[in-house]
């Protein structure tokens, strides 16, 4: 009897033996596994983080080279304004003001300013600004010491920079007075300050002149990335548990672990600095581990289930040898409960990972809806501040314009929904290889209100292939907006409204709009600057002349003709990329 006593006793210490080595093994695996995955999750998520934030720095920098591009070429425009030049020579300037203030409505500009050859300022949009002698700043000086249209800052090393472009006025060789520009570039960054990463730019000489986060004006980078507080031991803690080895980060931001991109502007020797924060991969990395640890979890637990099952079919052999048998027995009947609950736990906690990871995803897409529905949101604001203004000051007519603009940028707004994985486009100092069709779709719905309220017949001739030009789509389907609504206004009060729009394919890809209002009057000045059959309040005449010097940048032109028996159509020709450069441009 004790020789059959002894060997399932034998059985037993080699069956928890063999148990014990393969638990170890399985940790020990467990263990590499998870080093492993962790390496090869943070390696893969920080790719993604930064790919991502590669884009958003392109995004950034192209639509800052696009505002200093936009704002660069009205000086040149309005030194040409011979009412300026009139009031400069004959000291009556009454109605200036006026006129630059419509100038500022209609360019978006921040603020002009016309001073007299003694730097004193005559007219401005600003009216708290008249009588004011600038003599010694530098959009002052250096306009004066050059023909062409200069670029000044002022304001460094007092907490608050601002950007101006001058350009001297001459009349008959003689200096007669100097234009202003002033920039609005802080707008642009306070729509960027909504997001969690953070955009500086620092000059040529280091200093931060423009950031999302006001704190750090006129420091160096250096000195702005040291900015951080002392943590606390809980939060050193905390990162030592939280933050994986492999997670690297560039920089740390106010103790927070960031990406830092950079990209140069080709302007005055800019630089574009854009901090992501690396925290969400830590997060998805322990996401992916916990997971795996689960998974994990389960298969241990399923081991134990099946070697719990197995030691219960031999107790029901040995139940007759001894009580001890049968303690244990009901031991391991305990623990297969025991592991029935951590199944059930781990399977109310894989529910809840699932609904973590659909919530996360749901927070990304609506940061990226905000993000990308902030300048619309921003610009909507403006237009409201300026008609309270109009109101205030018994201008109706031209307060009621701005319902318009406003109209068009819900339409935007909407488009954005519709299209949130398509729009961001790549931007930069080169231009892109663009599809005419497709800039003339975006622009077509971008006027799609106008369209639908005067109930304008719209027919459409496009080819089936791709009609490639190299050149920038904002500016592209900025001439196409620009010929819709002229041709609008030309079919103003009409019964019956048609415009015709063709694009034929050649070596110039040509986009043909045509209305079939009274025509056109007086063709040879019709892309002049300040040119215009408008009533006065409705514009000043630079819609046309802009439209002709974008299409002139793209190496192309603007040409327009009457037609009969009446109507006039407008011809936007731009060169066209053939095979052999669209696959270099791709």
């Amino acid at each position: 009897m004790s020789n059959a006593s002894s060997e399932p006793a034998t059985l037993n210490a080699r069956t928890g033996t063999r148990i014990r080595i393969m638990v170890a093994i399985f940790a020990i695996v467990a263990a590499l596994l998870i080093w492993l995955s962790s390496l090869y999750f943070t390696e893969r998520f920080s790719a993604e983080t930064r790919t991502r934030a590669e884009k958003q720095l392109t995004l950034y920098s192209g639509r800052l080279i696009a505002e200093l591009q936009r704002s660069s070429v009205v000086p040149l425009i309005l030194s040409k304004d011979t009412q300026l030049i009139r009031a400069l020579l004959t000291d009556d300037y009454s109605l200036t003001s006026t006129r630059l203030i419509n100038y500022q409505n209609e360019i978006g500009s921040k603020a002009i300013f016309l001073l007299d050859s003694l730097g004193r300022i005559v007219a401005t949009s600003d009216r708290h600004e008249l009588g004011t002698v600038y003599r010694e700043e530098p959009f002052m000086t250096q306009a004066l010491r050059s023909n062409d249209t200069v670029f000044t800052t002022r304001g460094i090393g007092e907490g608050r920079l601002r950007f101006y472009y001058s350009r001297k006025l001459e009349s008959l060789g003689e200096l007669i007075g100097v234009i202003v520009i002033e920039v609005d570039l802080d707008d642009l960054f306070n729509t960027w300050s909504g997001s969690e990463s953070t955009i500086m730019v620092t000059n040529s000489k280091g200093l931060v002149i423009l950031s999302t986060e006001r704190q750090f004006l006129n420091q160096t980078l250096e000195s702005a990335l040291e900015s951080r507080h002392t943590q606390t031991p809980v939060e050193r803690a905390l990162r030592a548990t939280g933050e994986w080895p492999t997670a690297l980060a560039d920089t740390y931001l106010s103790g927070q672990p960031l990406y830092q991109l950079e990209a140069k502007i080709p302007f005055q020797g800019w630089r574009l600095t854009y901090l992501a924060s690396s925290s969400a991969v830590r997060a998805r990395v322990n996401s992916a581990i916990a997971l795996e640890i689960m998974g994990l979890a389960i298969l241990l637990a399923l081991g134990f289930y099946i070697l719990s099952r197995r030691a219960i079919r031999q107790s029901f052999l040995f139940k007759a040898e001894s009580d001890d048998l049968r303690a244990l027995n009901e031991q391991l009947s305990s623990e297969i409960t025991q592991r029935e609950r951590a199944e059930r736990e781990l399977e109310v906690a894989e529910q809840s990972l699932a609904q973590s990871s659909k919530l996360a995803a749901l927070g990304e897409m609506s940061a990226a809806v905000s993000h990308e529905l902030n300048q619309p949101l921003a610009a909507m604001r403006t237009y409201l501040a300026g008609m309270k203004v109009l109101m205030d000051r018994n201008r109706p007519v031209e307060a009621a314009s701005s319902f318009q603009r406003i109209d068009d940028l819900i339409g935007r707004m909407g488009q954005i929904t519709k299209q949130l994985k398509s729009y961001a486009r790549k931007g930069g100092e080169d231009v892109i290889a663009i599809d005419m069709r497709e800039s003339l779709t975006n622009s077509l719905s971008m006027m799609s209100p106008q369209l639908g309220q005067n109930e304008v017949d719209v027919k459409t001739l496009l080819p089936e292939d791709p009609v490639i030009i190299m050149g920038d789509a904002v500016r592209v389907e900025q001439v196409i907006v620009n010929l819709l609504r002229n041709a609008l206004d030309a079919m103003k009060g009409q019964e019956n409204q048609e415009i015709q729009i063709s694009l034929f394919s050649g070596e110039m890809a040509t986009l043909s709009v045509q209305d079939i209002g009274p025509g056109i009057e007086n063709l040879d000045n019709l892309f002049e600057p300040f040119f215009t059959t408008k009533n006065p309040g409705e514009g000043v005449g630079l819609g046309l002349a802009i439209s002709s010097g974008i299409a002139k940048d793209l190496g192309g032109r603007l040409v327009a003709r009457n037609v009969t028996p009446t109507g006039a159509v407008f011809e936007f020709q731009v060169p066209q990329v053939n095979s052999g450069r669209k696959q270099a441009a791709e």
